[in-house]
């Protein structure tokens, strides 16, 4: 399969997740799904059975995308003392995660963990300041048993675990965990590329599914990044600029 027909296959995919959600009505408040993280109903839900899980329970920093659908995940977290470290939008400040330490907190934690929030009262830090991340939390389009997922298609989440990756942040050990509507988890075959990741555990609002074998990045790779995606953030700048 050519690049150009794993990029229309994911597209295809996704359209039709997208569209089923809208039709079932499992999208939170008026939105559609389409072209984002779906906000499923039941996501705190989700967040609940991710929360009563060992490997959340015994981690201590947390590193999570900034979607709507992971909200309740962020705030349980620092409602229980995680560091959590959130992407910035696209990646595009020069330092690219939000810190959520609670020891820190000036508005409550419901306030802190949005992405509107956040920017206004969290620091931004860059990779060198990062602590090595016991759990990642990622949202997803589309996600198979066997952990091969789907983004919206932009590629920041794979971005951001290849610059975890890069940094030595993170290991095989480390757990990646996506939450999404059980009609997210679907049965076919997903294409992946080099620098797609798997995850580990799928949760949904009444099911935690197991995954493997893992499949992780060990750094960027430079060749599947587009002049686009480096101009656009400061961070792929400067370590091309340092390699």
């Amino acid at each position: 399969m050519t690049a150009t027909e794993v990029d229309r296959r994911k597209d295809t995919i996704r359209q039709q997740v997208w569209k089923l959600l809208d039709q079932q009505g499992v999208v939170a408040g008026d939105g559609s799904a389409h072209g984002r993280i779906p906000n499923f109903i039941g996501a705190e839900r989700a967040a609940d059975q991710l929360a009563a899980l060992p490997v959340w329970q015994s981690a201590s920093v947390i590193k999570a995308v900034p979607d709507k659908a992971q909200l309740p995940a962020r705030v349980r977290a620092l409602r229980e003392d995680k560091v959590v470290y959130m992407a910035a939008p696209k990646l595009a400040p020069p330092q690219p995660f939000y810190l959520l330490d609670p020891e820190e907190l000036v508005v409550p934690a419901e306030e802190a963990a949005s992405s509107r929030t956040a920017r206004s009262v969290a620091r931004n830090v860059g990779v060198d300041e990062l602590r090595p991340v016991d759990l990642i939390v990622c949202g997803s389009v589309a996600v198979n048993r066997h952990g091969v997922r789907l983004g919206k298609g932009a590629g920041y989440s794979d971005i951001e675990v290849a610059l975890l990756a890069q940094a030595g942040l993170i290991g095989p050990e480390t757990t990646i965990v996506t939450t999404v509507h059980p009609l997210q988890v679907i049965d076919e075959d997903i294409p992946e590329t080099r620098h797609d990741f798997s995850v580990d555990v799928i949760v949904t609002t009444d099911e935690v599914i197991t995954c493997g074998p893992q499949r992780r990045p060990s750094g960027l790779d430079w060749k599947e990044l587009s002049a686009e995606q480096i101009a656009a953030m400061p961070v792929l700048q400067y370590l091309q600029e340092n390699r």
